[in-house]
C-alpha cells in the first residue's frame, strides 16, 4: 500500500500527483450526478419539491411576461444542441485542415460521447417532463437530464479549452465567463419554459463537466507520454500546441 501511495504521489512518474489529483476532482464531478440520479429514480420528496416549486414559479413569470418567454425560447434555440455540434464540427474540421489530428479527436469525441451518454441516462431514467396547464413550450422525449444543457456544456467547454491558449491573460477570464454563463443561461432557460425540471439542469451540468474533464485528463496524460511539457487544462487549455495548431503561421494570441 505505501509504494502504491509512493508512485501515485510521485510528480516524475506518469501517473504522478496531478494525474491523481484530476481523477479525484472526476471523481468529485461524479458524486453529485450519482447522487441526483438516486434521488430521481426514488422519486425523493426534498428533491420533488425543490422540482415543483422551481418550475411553478419560472412558468407563472413566463404565463405573464410573453416576452420573457419569448427571451428564454431565444436562448434556448440559439444555444441549442444542433448549435454546438456545429460549432465543434468546425472546430474539428480546421484542426484536420492544420494536421492536429490529436485535438480534432479529443474534441470530436468529448462531444460525441457525451452526448451519446445523455441519451443513454435519458432512456435509462425515462423521467417525464413537466406537466404545467397553459404550457408556452412542448419537448419530446424523456427528461432526465437536461440534453439541451448536456450539450451547451459539453460544447463550451470543448470550445473554452481549445480558445485558451489563444487568448492572454485577460482574455481568459472573459471565455471562462462565456463558458459558464452561457450553459447556465440555457438551463434557465429550459426550466421557464416548463420543459425540464431544475434536477434535469443540474444534472447535465454535472455530467457536461464530468465528460469534459474526463477527456481533457485523457488527453493530457497523452501529452505527457509524448514527452510535452505538462500544462493545467483549466489554466492553459488542451496544450500550448493549440496555439500553432489553431491560428494561422504567423498568428499571436488574441487580447492584451
Amino acid at each position: 500500500m505505501n509504494d502504491w501511495l509512493r508512485r501515485r504521489f510521485d510528480p516524475e512518474r506518469r501517473l504522478g500527483l496531478r494525474l491523481t489529483v484530476a481523477s479525484g476532482a472526476l471523481a468529485l464531478v461524479a458524486v453529485p450526478f450519482m447522487l441526483l440520479l438516486v434521488l430521481v429514480k426514488t422519486a425523493s420528496e426534498p428533491l420533488n419539491r425543490i422540482d415543483q416549486g422551481a418550475a411553478e414559479r419560472l412558468h407563472a413569470q413566463a404565463v405573464a411576461h410573453p416576452s420573457f418567454a419569448r427571451a428564454m425560447e431565444l436562448v434556448s434555440d440559439v444555444f441549442g444542441p444542433l448549435t454546438w455540434r456545429i460549432a465543434v464540427g468546425a472546430a474539428v474540421a480546421w484542426l484536420l485542415y492544420r494536421r492536429a489530428y490529436h485535438l480534432a479527436l479529443w474534441a470530436a469525441t468529448t462531444i460525441t460521447v457525451g452526448g451519446l451518454l445523455g441519451l443513454a441516462v435519458k432512456v435509462v431514467v425515462a423521467r417525464a417532463r413537466p406537466h404545467l396547464p397553459d404550457p408556452v413550450a412542448l419537448a419530446p422525449g424523456a427528461s432526465f437530464p437536461s440534453g439541451h444543457t448536456v450539450n451547451a456544456t459539453l460544447g463550451a467547454g470543448i470550445l473554452l479549452l481549445l480558445a485558451l491558449p489563444l487568448v492572454r491573460e485577460r482574455g481568459r477570464a472573459v471565455v471562462w465567463a462565456l463558458a459558464v454563463l452561457i450553459p447556465l443561461a440555457v438551463g434557465f432557460s429550459r426550466i421557464a419554459l416548463g420543459v425540464h425540471w431544475f434536477s434535469d439542469v443540474v444534472a447535465g451540468l454535472v455530467l457536461g463537466v464530468a465528460v469534459v474533464a474526463a477527456t481533457s485528463a485523457a488527453f493530457e496524460t497523452w501529452r505527457r507520454d509524448v514527452g510535452r511539457r505538462p500544462v493545467e487544462p483549466y489554466k492553459e487549455g488542451v496544450g500550448r500546441e493549440a496555439r500553432r495548431d489553431l491560428l494561422p503561421e504567423g498568428g499571436d494570441r488574441i487580447g492584451r
